[in-house]
């Protein structure tokens, strides 16, 4: 047998309740279609859940794995064991909590295996303090929670971060970018060119490429002051700029800033600012058990009272009721 036909790769994916199909997908067909390439199995993967039971995605699709994690803890140290472990969750991430898990993860970590996350999976690496002072990834909606959760960790809206044996990316398609560069280090840029064709994809793209789209996208604007004023804003949300510090920075006198965001957001840039840090402030409420005052200071905003006020106002319900909605929902899904 060819030497080059007997080295491969061992991967085991663990799928977390509500994980994200499509970060999962994105991940185990690049390396089938690398296998097809190469013509032999060079990547060979397992799935595995808690109990080995199938887990049901976010999307409500079910996947059938292949053993449950106590088989998995048993390979640690045999000729199966992996060679790479990636942890893919989504929605309600915060929710989850295995000790279990979070021990074997800390065993892999210590020996020659890489750690890897997909979506929302550096929650969980967090926990189990893989991530403390390391760089990581994660989904930009959960950014915001995890910042708050995890003060240590040095987390950025990149598409996907390798800090020394530690993979994140943030999922979505990103996980097909994070997997293009493994599949670079072991068989080089021709075979991730060939892969990047069956996926009809047409480029690689940098790991530190942003997630979300530029704002001149995303808001349907030109005005390339006021882009430059929102872009400090959502900088500047726990300790809010007034507008006298925006004007300054812009080059710009106040007057000339509220007319120009009148013009181009239909609102005052108070208004603006005031409804960015509001939307931050559902994400934490949602994404984290942070007592309502916390995630009052970590908005920007003077007091628990004046944080609720606001709140009541823009979404017709108290922060204290948006998080009793999210443990009903919560407890009707479980």
């Amino acid at each position: 047998m060819d030497a080059s036909v007997a080295r491969s790769r061992t991967i085991t994916f663990f799928l977390a309740p509500n994980f994200s199909l499509i970060a999962f997908a994105s991940a185990i067909e690049p390396l089938r279609l690398a296998n097809r390439h190469l013509g032999y199995s060079y990547y060979n993967w397992r799935l595995i859940s808690l109990d080995g039971q199938p887990t049901k995605a976010s999307n409500g699709v079910e996947v059938t794995v292949d053993g449950d994690l106590d088989q998995e803890k048993r390979r640690v140290h045999g000729e199966d064991r992996p060679d790479m472990v990636f942890v893919c969750s989504g929605l309600k991430v915060e929710r989850f909590d295995s000790k279990p898990l979070h021990s074997w993860l800390r065993q892999l970590s210590r020996g020659t295996a890489t750690v890897g996350a997909l979506c929302t999976g550096a929650w969980i690496l967090a926990r189990a303090g893989l991530l403390n002072g390391k760089r990581c990834a994660i989904h930009w909606e959960h950014l915001p929670g995890f910042s708050e959760a995890f003060p240590e960790v040095d987390v950025y809206a990149d598409l996907f971060e390798v800090d020394r044996n530690i993979y994140t990316c943030a999922g979505g398609t990103a996980s097909l970018d994070m997997m293009f560069q493994i599949i670079n280090e072991d068989h080089g840029e021709t075979v991730v060119n060939r892969v990047c064709e069956q996926c009809l994809t047409d480029r690689v793209r940098n790991p530190h490429d942003r997630q979300r789209l530029p704002l001149r996208a995303r808001l349907g604007i030109h005005d390339t002051k006021v882009l430059y004023i929102i872009e400090l804003m959502e900088a500047n949300i726990s300790e809010p700029l007034s507008l006298v510090e925006l004007a300054n920075y812009a080059g710009l006198s106040r007057r000339q800033i509220e007319r120009i965001f009148r013009r181009a957001m239909g609102r005052s840039p108070a208004r603006y600012y005031l409804e960015l840090r509001l939307d931050r402030a559902r994400h934490l409420l949602l994404q984290s058990n942070l007592p309502v005052v916390e995630v009052a200071v970590a908005c920007g905003f003077v007091s628990a009272s004046h944080f609720s006020k606001c709140y009541r106002e823009f979404y017709a319900r108290s922060p204290l009721m948006e998080r009793r909605e999210r443990d009903i929902l919560e407890g009707e899904m479980a």
